[in-house]
């Protein structure tokens, strides 16, 4: 069996399309240019110009803007077999910065190379904009989320969230997950403290509900974790693939 048909970005996009040995080809075409980078370094810093692309293989990446007054808002997390990037390089220039939380492994990928597999592969392209499409519809939740919800069902709703996305890929269960997360990368995503992170996550673990400790998430109560949260999975569209 290829490398590329185990890779996290194949059984993320297998969610959407069942990909045949050309487009196998080309995805692995796309993972040639492989990178390590060490945590805490921009792989992609904000208004940079002319940047590759990166799939993510291995580790955890956040992507974040900086506010003139040096405040953080961390737009989101990228787990393996996600794209970094991709909206920038078709656009010419980043409007956030890319930083690893974690050493991590990644491909590049030129926009000579994108423009490439997309025209001789129009399945993946689409697969690739549903993926985009579905990154989209999380940051459309997150905003929801730091709007509208309390700080108990925005925690217990982003939980879900990355427990699903996870799941996906392989690397988690509605028992729970790894997570390299510290409570100030929490605090800076869900625009909370992180003496108030620290306050909800005990209150969900006094609960019964979840437990996040030394670097894992353990889902006590999945079902009265999604009812707290009000959680539908639906826009992250995991069902199974809808081009065959």
């Amino acid at each position: 069996m290829k490398p590329v048909e185990t890779s996290p970005l194949t059984r993320k996009l297998s969610a959407f399309v069942a990909l045949s040995e050309i487009e196998l080809g080309a995805l692995e075409r796309l993972h040639q240019r492989r990178r390590s980078f060490a945590a805490g370094s921009d792989m992609v810093h904000q208004g940079q110009s002319a940047q590759a692309a990166y799939i993510l293989s291995a580790g955890w990446v956040c992507s974040y803007k900086l506010q003139p007054d040096g405040t953080r808002q961390i737009v989101d997390f990228q787990v393996p077999g996600d794209f970094l990037g991709l909206r920038s390089v078709l656009l010419r220039t980043s409007d956030h910065s890319f930083e690893p939380i974690v050493d991590v492994q990644a491909a590049e990928v030129l926009t000579s190379d994108l423009l490439e597999a997309f025209a001789q592969t129009p399945r993946l392209a689409t697969a690739i904009l549903w993926a985009a499409s579905r990154d989209e519809a999380m940051v459309v939740e997150h905003l929801v989320g730091i709007g509208r919800r309390d700080a108990v069902a925005r925690m217990a709703h982003f939980l879900l969230e990355l427990g699903a996305r996870l799941a996906l890929v392989g690397m988690g269960s509605k028992e729970g997950f790894g997570c390299p997360l510290t409570q100030y990368h929490l605090a800076d995503a869900l625009g909370l403290s992180a003496v108030h992170v620290n306050r909800v996550l005990r209150q969900l673990r006094e609960q019964g509900l979840v437990t996040f400790r030394d670097g894992h998430v353990t889902l006590h109560d999945y079902a009265g974790l999604v009812a707290l949260a009000d959680f539908d999975p639906a826009y992250l569209d995991q069902t199974g693939p809808l081009l065959t």
